[in-house]
């Protein structure tokens, strides 16, 4: 039997106080509905349909790629009716999960668990437990613990909202059964809405059977309203994350100032310090020690590779054994090769260092390949940019170039050669040669200092 998926999406999200729509909003870095979409890809749907309303060209971008196709729900009245937006694209003999742009950390296993408990003949419904369950729709039981329906706060009896199982929303059931209840469902509610809830009551009156699953962690189905509810729930996320990696051998500062937005696949005997952001896809191989305030985004670290306090390493590759920082800026297209070293208040760009070279201080290598064992002197720049075109500076093995120098491209430093410290260099230097380009001291005896008047 196929499977389907619909994610609900439509919704402003006033309490955000945002022209953002809700659903766009990040947790670790990525939209909470592509969370949603993701991990619901994770089971193979044969469709994914999103409700969209507000935004719909802002979702519409996000998810496209993903696969998932919108449906607009032009008014916003109520779930029921969300859902039933999609319905006449949907094969009515599939089975259908629905979801929630706004619950972003549903995992894969428990949407397809949901599912196949669908596929069996009924409605299943996931709930979970709260201490407050203030707001949120109560799960009503009969004596044998049978449900028999979901009422929402606004509708509830006092008796009944002293319940602390709760409705999360999702659920899975048949097409055929969804078709039967959908347009029989009434806004007769507190909120004048059309909820899909009520079609528990109908699968109880029309002898469907309905099972249930509670999640692992409450956090799991958590929605969120507002910024605060969003920070918890990514502080609660980041700090899984964090723990999976102590669990795979990574040593962790402080696992509750830590920040994975991306992937990151690391190896052995690996250090992160507090306050780092991983961002993208980032392998850290064994022996890595990345120090305080640093930020990887798609980046390469090689084994026994030091990154020390406040770097930033954004879609740069970097071999063994290299030091880096503390207050480097790699840019994109950086390489180090093995033993490089890139000390404080150096940025690169599109440059590569080779093999045992070193810019210490003070430097930008822009559009550079730099060769093996080569020192580059603090303060050194390479004029890469001329208002309009770019150009590239190449320095060969051995090189020397001393401090305070421009070395203005396109230019070439040949093997060995050296440039004297607070030269512009605008000529090829060859192999072995010294170049000094710079004006010639001159020392007045007699001049005077200026004194205020």
């Amino acid at each position: 039997m196929s499977l389907e998926v619909i994610i609900l999406a439509a919704g402003k999200g006033t309490r955000m106080r945002s022209d953002m729509p809700k659903v766009l909003h990040t947790l670790a870095g990525k939209p909470m509905l592509v969370h949603a979409v993701e991990q619901a890809q994770k089971l193979a749907p044969t469709r994914t349909h999103i409700i969209v309303g507000h935004g719909a060209d802002q979702v519409e971008a996000q998810v496209k790629p993903l696969g998932a196709q919108c449906v607009p729900q032009e008014q916003q009245l109520g779930t029921g009716h969300a859902v039933a937006q999609a319905m006449p694209n949907v094969d009515s003999e599939a089975t259908v999960l629905v979801l929630y742009g706004d619950v972003p950390l549903v995992p894969a296993a428990l949407m397809q668990q949901l599912a196949d408990q669908a596929m069996q003949g009924g409605l299943a419904i996931l709930t979970v437990a709260l201490d407050d369950s203030t707001g949120y729709g109560r799960i009503v039981r009969n004596d044998q613990g049978e449900i028999q329906a979901i009422v929402e706060h606004k509708d509830a009896t006092p008796e009944q909202r002293q319940i602390k199982e709760i409705n999360t929303g999702i659920l899975a059931a048949k097409a055929s059964l969804l078709n039967g209840w959908l347009p029989r469902i009434e806004s007769d509610n507190a909120q004048g809405e059309i909820y899909l809830t009520d079609i528990v009551a109908m699968a109880v009156a029309d002898g469907v059977p309905i099972s249930h699953l509670q999640p692992e962690f409450a956090q799991q189905t958590q929605g969120v309203n507002d910024r605060v509810q969003l920070a918890e729930l990514e502080r609660w996320h980041q700090l899984q994350l964090a723990n999976q990696l102590l669990r795979d051998g990574v040593q962790l500062a402080d696992p509750s100032r830590f920040d994975l937005r991306g992937e990151l696949t690391t190896g052995k005997d690996i250090f992160i310090d507090i306050n780092a952001i991983i961002e993208g896809q980032v392998v850290l191989e064994d022996g890595v020690h990345i120090g305080p305030n640093c930020h990887l985004k798609d980046a390469h670290i090689g084994a026994g590779t030091h990154v020390f306090a406040n770097s930033v390493i954004d879609q740069a590759r970097v071999a063994k054994h290299c030091n880096i920082g503390p207050f480097a800026r790699l840019r994109p297209g950086t390489v180090l090769e093995d033993g490089a070293k890139v000390g404080n208040f150096v940025e690169t760009k599109k440059t590569t260092l080779g093999k045992g070279s070193k810019a210490n201080h003070f430097t930008y290598l822009g559009d550079t390949v730099v060769g093996e064992k080569v020192n580059i002197g603090a303060g050194t720049i390479t004029c890469n940019y001329d208002g309009v075109n770019k150009f590239q500076t190449n320095i060969e093995d051995g090189a020397f170039i001393g401090s305070n120098s421009s070395i203005v491209a396109p230019v070439t430093i040949g093997a060995g050669a050296t440039v004297g410290a607070g030269s512009t260099i605008t000529k090829d230097v060859a192999d072995n040669n010294l170049a000094i380009a710079r004006g010639k001291q001159r020392n007045l005896a007699s001049w005077a200092k200026p004194v205020k008047s």
